[in-house]
């Protein structure tokens, strides 16, 4: 599931640089009324996008009427419903049905016949997933598990927040290790030694600021670290 994960993220970041919507078109259907997908409706309209959202549950979508631009009862599994609800026009969807996977299946398939140019997917397995990218589906979603992975080194370490990018390079929130206090970070052997780079620092009572060479991190501060994947996890469990 790992190398799974990785490769997906990897592929997810090039195509989106790739199919980047045009600049000022913010209108987006999200297509199932779930927790992810009213989640993701709720926070887009929040940040100003024209949001439609569709589900065939008419109690979902009364729930989340009052908070999207617009709202539709509908089964997309239908192409023509889809041109009929001016799906064809938008340049992004979301596909965010889970447990019903021939669903989820035929949805993103006739997105992909209609040309929408930025299709999300969610996909509730790895088989999933790789069904949905071999369909052409152009960013494919699997929320539980990049979530389970991130909770996980949460859990398991000394780690305040976790986040992964692209070819195996993470970003780690967590207390600094005694290692790295005392002396200026210029002068320190974190970088060469450990493979890390402190990039940000958050003293107790105060705000985030960046972190220069002549930084000296004192014990209790947070810091924020990024480097390769497993360099920062070492570093985030040193005491």
């Amino acid at each position: 599931m790992g190398n799974y994960l990785h490769q997906l993220r990897r592929r997810r970041r090039r195509r989106l640089v790739e199919q980047r919507p045009e600049l000022g078109d913010q209108r987006v259907a999200v297509i199932g009324l779930g927790r992810f997908g009213s989640s993701l409706a709720h926070e887009l309209t929040r940040r100003g996008w024209d949001v439609l959202g569709i589900d065939t549950d008419p109690g979902l979508v009364q729930r989340h009427s009052d908070a999207l631009t617009h709202s539709a009862v509908a089964d997309c599994t239908d192409p023509e419903v889809l041109r009929q609800l001016g799906v064809h026009e938008f340049t992004s969807a979301v596909v965010g049905i889970g447990t019903d996977i021939e669903a989820s299946i035929l949805v993103t398939s006739n997105l992909l016949e209609e040309n929408v140019p930025n299709i999300w997917a969610k996909a509730i397995s790895r088989q999933h997933g790789q069904i949905l990218e071999r369909l052409g589906a152009h960013h494919v979603v699997l929320p539980e598990h990049e979530m389970g992975e991130r909770v996980a080194h949460l859990v398991t370490g000394r780690m305040l927040d976790f986040i992964e990018f692209d070819d195996d390079f993470a970003l780690v929130k967590t207390v600094a290790p005694e290692i790295a206090t005392g002396v200026p970070l210029g002068r320190s052997a974190v970088r060469s030694k450990y493979g890390v780079t402190v990039v940000g620092i958050k003293r107790p009572g105060q705000d985030f600021t960046y972190a220069t060479a002549e930084t000296v991190i004192e014990k209790g501060d947070v810091i924020i670290v990024t480097g390769r994947t497993r360099a920062v996890e070492t570093f985030a469990e040193l005491s």
